[in-house]
């Protein structure tokens, strides 16, 4: 080869012209060192835990409030109306629990008890009461119902100058039977009467009256009997106020089936006057 036509070497490298680098082109560690690393944004997922959180401790809260509230109430009934220790008593409170813990008042309150026994008569018994203060003061009123069979029914009329030793239910009617004494000799009774309730106290409006086994005229009977004969066939107002405590105040009474329903007012004031415990009282003849 002949030496005219000799290789020409490149030109060396030189700082007049860098090359250039076109964005987004490069590979490697020195572009991903370059490009901005994206943040992830955690803090919905912190926010979400924290909600399941405190709805975890409400809830808990709740139960815990459900689970002692019950016999907290049951021992304040117990205790003020002097019931036994071992007294079966249900307790259910409505709605929500801590809002009104925190606000001091219960909104309803339902209690109730298969069996209790005020003054001397044994009953079923159902109270609802609303507005309770957890701080003291009246009740924002409370009502209830009392269930009692033929042989209680007898006993809250055994103050009464009826001639009342036996009860027979009918609904809608109740039969009294019993005896009352003619020349020194017991003549039996029966009189079939429908109960109700008027101004507390207890009313009995007589339907057919029996003597000595005889169906006798209840309109003209009265004459027969004197005294006792005019009591047996007109209405009679009972009051039954000593048989009940005095916050308590008969509203209605009824027969179904085999018992006596009776509907109760109560005042509010008996969270906080004790007087309304005891023994009510039954105004003289």
């Amino acid at each position: 080869m002949s030496d005219d036509n000799h290789t020409v070497p490149y030109p060396e490298a030189s700082t007049e012209h860098p090359t250039l680098v076109i964005p987004g082109s490069g590979t490697g560690e020195g572009a991903d060192a370059a490009r901005p690393k994206r943040r992830r944004r955690r803090w919905p997922w912190v926010l979400l835990i924290l909600v399941i959180l405190l709805a975890g401790l409400v809830v808990a809260a709740e139960f815990i409030a459900r689970s002692i509230l019950p016999g907290t109430v049951r021992s304040l009934v117990i205790d003020q109306l002097d019931l036994p220790a071992d007294q079966q008593l249900d307790v259910e409170a409505e709605g929500i629990l801590l809002p009104q813990l925190i606000g001091g008042r219960l909104d309803t309150l339902h209690l109730s008890t298969d069996a209790v026994t005020l003054e001397g008569v044994t009953g079923a018994a159902d109270v609802t009461a609303t507005g309770i203060p957890l701080r003291g003061g009246d009740l924002g009123g409370a009502s209830g119902t009392i269930r009692i069979d033929q042989a209680q029914f007898t006993t809250l009329l055994a103050g009464t100058d009826l001639p009342v030793e036996s009860v027979a239910f009918e609904a809608p009617n109740a039969t009294l039977g019993g005896s009352f004494t003619v020349f020194g000799t017991a003549v039996p009774i029966s009189v079939t009467l429908t109960p109700g309730a008027v101004d507390g106290d207890l009313e009995l409006t007589p339907v057919s009256l029996s003597i000595g086994g005889l169906d006798v005229d209840v309109d003209g009977v009265g004459g027969m009997l004197g005294s006792v004969g005019e009591d047996l066939t007109k209405p009679q107002r009972v009051c039954i106020a000593d048989q009940l405590p005095a916050g308590l105040t008969l509203t209605s009474l009824e027969i179904v089936g085999s018992e006596a329903v009776i509907d109760i007012d109560v005042n509010g004031a008996i969270a906080t006057d004790e007087s309304l415990l005891e023994k009510g009282v039954c105004p003289r003849p």
